[in-house]
């Protein structure tokens, strides 16, 4: 569900339910695996502690729908779990949400087996329109929430949270009849609220952007327990969660992105040919948008968002167009500046440098307007690049569109 809005720190599931058995939410007994060997130890250590002869072994990617892709799997011995756990480890792991190239699987994931009774899904986001968080569940557990709320809306239950307030008992019994907890007894209703109760105070804590379980069980002896977690944080927050760093897994993350926040840039790689370099957030937002509504016929989309920010000097310019430029489908770049803080000539010198120095070979259209903008103008001009001019910003995503038409 896209209503955060913030930048996301992303953790395994694994690392969600050790948060999650801190704050008293139940979880199955697992235990993490980073090879077959491992993940063999592990199952044979969960049927010995819980005398269950089925385990369940999960790849671990910072993804959803990886029982669909083939990434979750029962095993009903040690060996059988040491199978799996081969077939799993290292495979290429294509979820709805890993993009056609998928993601390679490093770590896995032993959980003892339950015999559950239903499932159902519960998540907790930020509603930014009415600045409040909101928990959302459904009877529709094991599905992609997307799904549901394109296909079934009406079965999308949903109550926000009054920050001045907390969350009120009433509104978990809400959402606990609203799922039909009821029929299993009311020890099952308690058990739901107490955690919903802890969800809240998670999420609330630990700075969370997403809270998702799906799905979340009630067992056959009418237990509430957490089958999964997927937890996203605001790296807003960063500065008061230096345990963080500790959790991230940076074969799960962009390498240029990496490259990119080391060098104080705000970077996304994308899948389109045109390669953005924007000061603002909300400018560059708003350049992929354009470049997209005049493109879009055509065949040219953004290949990134590149927010150099109000204070880029020409070192960060030049490392931005070199991340640019390292992926194969950009075939052009725009530049678009307003200068405030940041003054256009000290972007024309970076954009100049970064083109002599790296041998610009694709089409170039740079539009500058602001501070400076006059300096910044002639640097451009009388650098001998061949380098487009836009007026404004909509006369330059024009401009980019037909040189990229032109080169195809």
């Amino acid at each position: 569900m896209g209503l955060s809005g913030a930048a996301n720190v992303k953790i395994h599931e694994y690392q969600g339910k050790q948060i999650f058995a801190r704050y008293g939410v139940p979880i199955p007994k697992g235990y993490p695996a980073f090879t077959v060997d491992e993940a063999e130890a592990n199952a044979k250590k969960l049927i010995e502690e819980t005398r269950v002869p089925i385990v369940v072994v999960k790849a671990q990617i910072h993804a959803g729908g990886r029982g669909k892709g083939g990434g979750v799997k029962l095993a009903k011995s040690t060996e059988q779990a040491r199978a799996v756990a081969q077939s799993i480890l290292g495979m290429q792991l294509i979820t709805h949400q890993t993009g056609p190239d998928g993601q390679k699987v490093r770590r896995l994931y032993v959980e003892q087996g339950l015999d559950i009774a239903r499932e159902f899904y519960l998540g907790a986001v930020i509603d930014r329109d009415k600045r409040r968080i909101a928990f959302m569940a459904s009877t529709e557990g094991g599905v992609e929430i997307e799904k549901v709320a394109e296909e079934m809306p009406e079965k999308i239950l949903t109550i926000h949270i009054d920050p001045a307030v907390g969350l009120a008992a009433y509104q978990a019994r809400k959402l606990a009849y609203g799922l039909g907890l009821q029929n299993y007894g009311k020890e099952t209703v308690a058990k739901f609220t107490k955690t919903l109760h802890a969800l809240h105070t998670l999420f609330v804590k630990e700075d969370c952007s997403l809270c998702e379980i799906n799905p979340l069980i009630v067992t056959k002896t009418g237990d509430i327990v957490a089958l999964d977690a997927k937890l996203n944080f605001d790296d807003n927050a960063e500065y008061r969660h230096p345990e963080w760093k500790d959790l991230a897994d940076h074969d799960e993350e962009d390498p240029v992105e990496l490259e990119a926040k080391a060098a104080g840039l705000s970077y996304v790689s994308l899948d389109g040919n045109i390669g953005c370099l924007v000061n603002g957030a909300g400018l560059a937002m708003a350049t992929m948008d354009i470049i997209k509504h005049v493109g879009g016929d055509q065949g040219v989309a953004p290949a990134n968002f590149l927010d150099v920010g109000g204070g880029a000097n020409q070192e960060q310019v030049t490392k931005a167009f070199s991340m640019i430029l390292r992926s194969p489908k950009v075939k052009a770049i725009f530049v678009n500046i307003f200068g405030g803080i940041m003054k256009c000539d000290v972007i024309a010198s970076g954009v100049v440098a970064a083109a002599k120095g790296l041998g610009l070979s694709v089409p170039l259209v740079v539009r500058l307007e602001g501070t400076n903008v006059d300096l910044g103008r002639k640097i451009l001009n009388d650098s001998g690049l061949a380098i487009q001019a836009a007026s404004t910003m909509a006369d330059g995503a024009a401009k980019i569109v037909a040189a990229v038409s032109a080169s195809a």
